[in-house]
Order: structure tokens, then sequence, then C-alpha cells
């Protein structure tokens, strides 16, 4: 099947996730920076939310990364941990701290939203090939990667290209691209970078407004045309849903799949892009086909978008099982709102 993670060995880690988590200080209330109070901590970190995400749906997950030899580095050791995922392979920084950022409430995708990053010179972005441990970077069924780690130094880079450059035996791998031109010191490098560390990967997460900002290039067809070397190209399209390119059958086809969005009751829009790949990933190992992959990635964004912070329990699997099945009249005005990943509460499917 296209981008599963059956042609790999048997090992006993599915999925192992590498990047920076940094401690988040979420806003009290909605308004600018510098009107905001006061914050709550929490967990913030692409990677590692994919990684909780996968732990809490019943994966065995392991998260690869430094921290610094502080509180905050503490703190985030134990609360990705607390969601059930390996953090041995976490190494302490004497040295250098761990990254911290406050947000406002707003969609990341607004002009209203803000983010003040202190990651600069941060443990994470001190990862290279020569310091972290390989063989649990390799030794999962799945590695998932994204853009966010490129863009913290070149050491970081050389890792990336390091993991995805093409060896036997290596793991399904797989790339957000989360283009975040605010981290990039040279804003006009980091495009080829990100263009070119994807078409090195498996299987691909891009979004349409980001392929667009960053290359230039709009609709699905273009996008896949710009990155015609992973087996599978998975393009968000937002409200509107996800188109899945993945190459079947021994000519190598592309079968393009349609997976509409979910009607959802937003609380709080951030955290929805690394949920669907965590629900897309899970739907993977499982073997499920594609478009049951994508609907396992939009209610596993609709978890988290329905709740204030980036991360939540998920559906149970007999729950989103059931949802992933309705057919396509069904599924297209199911509509969810808060609560609705405890056994059905708030959750609306017409009689049909």
């Amino acid at each position: 099947m296209p981008g599963s993670a059956a042609r790999t060995p048997a090992v006993d880690t599915d999925v192992v996730c590498l990047g920076e988590s940094m401690v988040t200080f979420l806003p009290s209330r909605p308004g600018r920076l510098a009107d905001v109070p006061a914050f709550s901590r929490g967990i913030g970190g692409a990677e590692s939310n994919v990684a909780c995400a996968l732990a809490a749906a019943g994966h065995r997950v392991k998260w690869v990364s430094r921290v610094g030899a502080d509180g905050f580095g503490d703190h985030l050791v134990e609360a990705v941990a607390a969601y059930g995922v390996d953090t041995s392979a976490v190494r302490r920084d004497p040295d250098r701290p761990t990254g911290i950022y406050f947000r406002t409430a707003t969609d990341r995708d607004t002009d209203v939203h803000e983010v003040a990053y202190y990651r600069a010179g941060s443990a994470a972005s001190a990862m290279s090939p020569h310091n972290v441990p390989h063989d649990a970077l390799l030794g999962g069924r799945v590695l998932h990667l994204s853009g966010i780690t490129a863009a913290l130094s070149a050491d970081c880079l050389a890792l990336l290209h390091a993991l995805t450059a093409p060896r036997p035996g290596r793991p399904l791998v797989s790339f957000d691209v989360n283009h975040r031109p605010g981290l990039w010191r040279n804003g006009d490098r980091g495009p080829k970078v990100l263009l070119d560390l994807a078409r090195r990967c498996d299987l691909v997460f891009a979004g349409e407004d980001e392929a667009a900002s960053a290359w230039g290039v709009h609709g699905t067809e273009a996008i896949r045309a710009a990155l015609p070397e992973p087996d599978v190209l998975v393009v968000k399209r937002g409200a509107e849903g996800a188109t899945v390119y993945s190459r079947t059958g021994p000519g190598r086809q592309d079968t393009v799949t349609e997976v509409p969005a979910l009607h959802v009751d937003v609380v709080a829009p951030v955290g929805a892009g690394d949920a669907f790949a965590a629900g897309f990933l899970s739907a993977t190992l499982r073997g499920l086909p594609v478009r049951d992959r994508a609907r396992h990635g939009h209610l596993m964004a609709a978890a988290v978008l329905t709740v204030p912070g980036d991360l939540t329990a998920p559906p149970s699997r007999p729950h989103a099982d059931r949802l992933v099945a309705l057919d396509d009249t069904a599924w297209g005005t199911l509509r969810l709102g808060p609560g609705w990943t405890d056994d059905g509460a708030n959750e609306e499917v017409p009689v049909t």
C-alpha cells in the first residue's frame, strides 16, 4: 500500500519524531501581547505535538530532541512523557537554555496573530549529525520531521540532510513542510531548502497556502508537479479539506483522493496541522486506505480545534473508526463541537 510502513522490518517503535519543543505561554484573554496581563504555561512544538497525539492514540512513539538542563527542560520532558511518549533519547544541554515563546490567542494565519520567540541559541538549535542518537532516530517504522528544524541552525539543517539521504533500510520518512518565514534569518533561502528536503522524503504534508507563499505554486496539481518524488503527498486545503496524491500499481501512477474537511465549532485555531499529521500517520501505520487516513487526520484536527490548547486526548479508536466509516453524505454533514470526543457528545450526525 502506498506510503504504508509495512516495507520496514519489525521494530519496537512505531514513530520517531525529531524536533524542538518549547515551553509556551498562552494568553489569559484575546488581545495584543502588550495588553495580555497573564499567561498560563503549556508546551509547544510541531514534532512533539505529533508524538503526543500518536502516543495518546495508542502507538509506540519516541521523541528525540535537546533541552536545557533547566526547569523548563524538566517540564517539557515530563509533560511529553505524560502522554506516553518515550523521552529516553532526549539529551540535556548544560550550556544552552530550553526555548520558550509567547503567543496571542488568534489564528497564526491572521494579521493580528503575534508570536514572541525566545529560542535563539536554544539547546535544540545545537542538534547536529554528531550529537543525536542515530540508532534511536532510525529505529522506528516512521521517522517524522518538519521544516521548522531546518530553520533553527546550519547544524540542524545538516542533520535533516543526513536523515533524508537515501539509504538501504531507511524508515519511511514523513515531512511536514511547516514554512515559518520568521524563523529563517535569510528568508529567501528557506523556501528552496524546504522544497529540496520535501523531495527527499516518502510522505509529505504541505499546506496549499504555504506552497503559494513559499514557492509561488498555486493549486494541488501544481504542488504535485513541484513535488513529484514523494510516494504520498498530502495537500492540506484548510476548510476545503485535503487532496492526497498516492502512487499505486506497477506503473507507479498517481491516485488522487479528495477528502472534505469537517464542520467544526472551533474553540482555538492552533495545533490542527500537527494533529492532522498524527491522524494520517496513525491510519498509515494501521494500513488503512488513503481516504480513511485523511479522514482520521481531519478527526484528530477536530479534536484539537475544539479545545483551547495545542494538545488533547483524541477520540477512542472505535469512535473514530465509526465516524470514518460514514458514507459521503453523512461525513459531509457531520458537525463536531467541544466535547465531541467524549463518546459522541456534541457530535451531530444527520439521520439518512
